[in-house]
């Protein structure tokens, strides 16, 4: 693999701007799921004891958020603080290279890690877990800049620690697809499973609507597309051939982007892009960029036709071998009478089985070596290093980076071989200690996303409804999932509406699977303004934004797209909806079936109410508080994210050429000069040119070494404007005298001493350079 230095480079700004839409998401989110009024306070997660010391209550859970009784904040103040001090600093990471350092991204890390401890249902996502393996990462692929200072070269371990981004990244893809078939899921299976999932998925955008319209046929092939791309593919991570790497990532690209546009996944296709960054290298970004190649020092040597050949037929036997694969094992057919594509998967369930027990311990031979000749060349450059003591320290710094990227690499085998459960007993069990022994800090975890498709049979979804005089009865909608059929899907990436999500979730079994519902009816009686505006940020669109609602209740529906008329033109509403049971019944404030549900699920609060602190922090706090409160998340962070990437492009502008320093004009920028304007002027010996113009300078000889001024060069004078007195002062000293024969107009002043300088001429040449100015010819008798 070529260098990758900026790669490396793109992927440390992309995920200081992930972590920022993170941490402003959930900052937007806290007051209404963790505040102390609002549905799982964070406090009751955290029980403070006096007879445990602070490093065994961090060992018990990991969070900054222990530090708060003796800082004299309340839990509540303390995660909004940390989330707006991840929020800044991975805002100034953004802005500022420098700060996209190994120490920031550890705080980053640490910071999201201390929320994600109380964070319990509404950050239990496969995405904030890959955030927290991603962000760890991070520590060790970013630069140690901030520490030591000095200049942000690629260091000789950069690709042992850049490499596990590749293996996180296939993990990921291939746990993907490979779950979906282990699942037994008749959808997938059937390769029907996207004639559902637009309509079924959490938050569809609007192009979902429209992709649901697609034919069934091209809805089976995109399946068949997908298995492709997350199963096969993901080998090609690991594949010598520079090309075929590309070819990965561009597919990857391809799927990423088409889950963009018709899901709303928060920031979750923006992390796995972020990870497609690792399969890319410096010469290829230079030629998306449009940016000339360079070769940072060292000469590539040219491949022979021999060898550019046989890679070509290794790439092209590869890709057809993927096609005839797709070809044979989904029975893809032409149809030119129905001018479709017909498909069917032609094997079966043990079939498959048997091929994963085949494939799961050669994968991890196929990481190992790869890992191992990363390894392997990265101590070469090291070797090749000039100097001892810097020999000495790459090889050092080798040595630890590559003695952690073989732990991660191994403890990250655990959750890897989850996928069959014969390769998972097969490990040694030291393995399994070290990953055990770790499992709290997030740092590698299992993923299979779509694992099951749901909703096969209409979109199940929860409708709350209010009332004053429990006749008439008003819906109460929220602002991102389907609720009224008239109202467009939103599109709200990168910001993870998490309430809303929670309540997809909610719509799948009864309500006692999901206690934090009846957390939800008890604060919207109470008429909780936090609570309400996850509803609703705007409070005018509350319907009950001027009374609390005196009762409440909650009715399950199926919902559908709906279809284009007959004539092709599209429908006045987007969803269509049934009517299917009751989900909560009504309650009111005092119920006794409100109220054995909250101290069942422990959700009544027993304690007095606190009093707001009039601390500085605690203050600075709720100001922030409250020049937010009713912004739109996704408003807000889409205004960050364009901000930081319009400025990242001002601060990146290519800098103008450094003035040369004013010894090096002196001593060599008068021959350069002349030599370019001359025509067919010979170049001088670049090494070891300066010395012999100092040594002939001090040995004296007859005073006749010859040195044009700046004023004969409007180059020079360009590169050193400010260094021009200093150097007719320092000319006026030196023993200077401008060849006679160098200008005509001297000539003719002096006709009687041209044959004398001839002479002297001639006496020079042996020892001295010849130097020409470009507007005249020397001229002989």
């Amino acid at each position: 693999m070529g260098y990758i230095a900026l790669p490396r480079r793109l992927f440390l700004w992309s995920m200081a701007l992930i972590y920022m839409s993170a941490f402003v998401s959930l900052y937007m989110q806290i007051p209404g799921l963790y505040g102390n009024e609002g549905l799982l306070p964070a406090r009751k997660q955290l029980r403070y004891s006096g007879d445990r010391s602070l490093w065994a209550q961090f060992q018990s859970s990991p969070t900054l958020l222990w530090l708060s009784p003796k800082l004299g904040l309340s839990t509540h103040t303390s995660v909004e603080l940390l989330c707006l001090v991840g929020a800044a600093l991975s805002l100034a990471a953004t802005l500022l290279e420098p700060l996209r350092d190994s120490l920031v991204f550890f705080v980053l890390w640490l910071l999201y890690l201390s929320l994600y401890q109380v964070g319990q249902v509404f950050l239990y996502f496969q995405w904030d877990n890959l955030l927290l393996e991603t962000g760890f990462l991070c520590v060790l692929v970013a630069p140690l800049c901030l520490v030591r200072g000095g200049p942000r070269v690629e260091r000789q371990h950069d690709r042992v620690t850049f490499w596990l981004l590749r293996w996180l990244l296939f993990r990921l893809m291939f746990a993907s697809g490979v779950v979906k078939l282990t699942s037994r899921c008749p959808t997938w299976w059937g390769l029907t499973a996207l004639t559902y999932h637009y309509e079924t998925q959490c938050i569809p955008t609007s192009l979902a609507w429209f992709a649901h319209q697609l034919p069934v046929w091209w809805q089976k092939l995109s399946v068949v597309g997908t298995f492709v791309i997350e199963i096969p593919v993901p080998f090609l991570f690991f594949s010598p051939l520079r090309r075929l790497r590309l070819g990965a990532f561009y597919l990857q690209l391809l799927l990423q982007v088409l889950i963009i546009l018709s899901g709303n996944y928060n920031f979750f296709n923006l992390l796995t892009l972020a990870l497609c960054l690792s399969l890319l290298d410096d010469q290829h970004v230079n030629f998306l960029l449009r940016k000339p190649q360079t070769t940072n020092g060292t000469g590539s040597q040219p491949e022979s036709k021999r060898w550019s050949w046989l890679c070509y037929l290794l790439e092209i036997a590869v890709w057809s071998g993927l096609i005839f694969g797709a070809v044979v094992c989904f029975d893809l057919q032409l149809d030119w009478a129905k001018k479709s594509v017909t498909s069917r998967t032609a094997f079966t369930f043990h079939q498959f089985n048997q091929w994963l027990k085949t494939v799961t311990i050669p994968c991890i031979w196929v990481g190992l070596l790869s890992l191992f000749w990363e390894m392997v060349s990265s101590m070469y450059r090291c070797a090749c290093v000039e100097g001892f003591f810097k020999r000495f320290l790459s090889t050092l710094q080798w040595m630890v980076f590559g003695a952690a990227a073989v732990a991660m690499f191994s403890i990250s085998l655990v959750p890897f071989t989850y996928l069959e459960q014969d390769s998972a007993g097969r490990l040694w069990p030291g393995v399994r200690q070290a990953h055990q022994s770790v499992d709290r800090l997030q740092l590698v975890n299992s993923y299979g996303l779509f694992r099951r498709m749901t909703g096969v049979g209409g979109r199940p979804e929860v409708v709350i409804e209010g009332s004053q005089d429990r006749v008439t009865w008003t819906e109460i909608d929220f602002m991102y999932k389907p609720g009224n059929a008239s109202t467009p899907p939103p599109l709200v990436t990168p910001h993870q509406p998490r309430l809303d999500w929670q309540m997809w979730f909610a719509a799948l079994g009864p309500h006692s699977q999901a206690p934090w519902f009846t957390s939800l009816m008890y604060r919207l009686l109470q008429g909780n303004s936090d609570v309400v505006e996850l509803l609703q940020a705007d409070a005018s669109r509350y319907p009950f934004h001027a009374q609390p609602p005196a009762f409440l209740r909650a009715h399950l529906y199926k919902y559908w797209f709906t279809e284009p008329k007959e004539d092709g033109s599209y429908p006045e509403r987007w969803w269509r909806r049934v009517y299917v049971e009751e989900f909560y019944p009504t309650v009111y404030l005092g119920d006794p079936f409100l109220e054995n549900m909250l101290y069942q699920h422990g959700l009544k609060d027993k304690s007095s109410p606190r009093r707001p602190s009039n601390a500085t922090v605690p203050r600075a706090v709720q100001w922030l508080r409250s020049q937010v409160k009713g912004q739109s998340a996704p408003a807000l962070i889409w205004s960050l994210m364009a901000g930081s990437a319009v400025l990242c492009l001002c601060l990146t502008r290519t800098p103008p050429p450094r003035p040369a320093r004013p010894g090096a004009a002196r001593q060599g920028g008068s021959n350069r000069t002349a030599q370019d304007a001359t025509p067919g002027a010979e170049t001088p010996p670049e090494e070891g040119g300066e010395e012999e113009e100092e040594e002939e300078e001090e040995e004296g000889g007859d005073g006749e070494v010859c040195k044009v001024k700046p004023e004969e060069s409007e180059d020079e004078d360009k590169n050193d404007p400010g260094d021009e007195e200093q150097q007719e002062e320092e000319e006026d000293e030196e023993v200077c005298k401008v060849k006679p024969e160098e200008s005509e107009d001297e000539d003719k002043n002096d006709p009687g001493d041209e044959e004398q300088a001839e002479e002297e001429e001639e006496d020079e040449r042996a020892d001295v350079p010849r130097k020409t100015d470009a507007s005249g010819m020397k001229k002989r008798k």
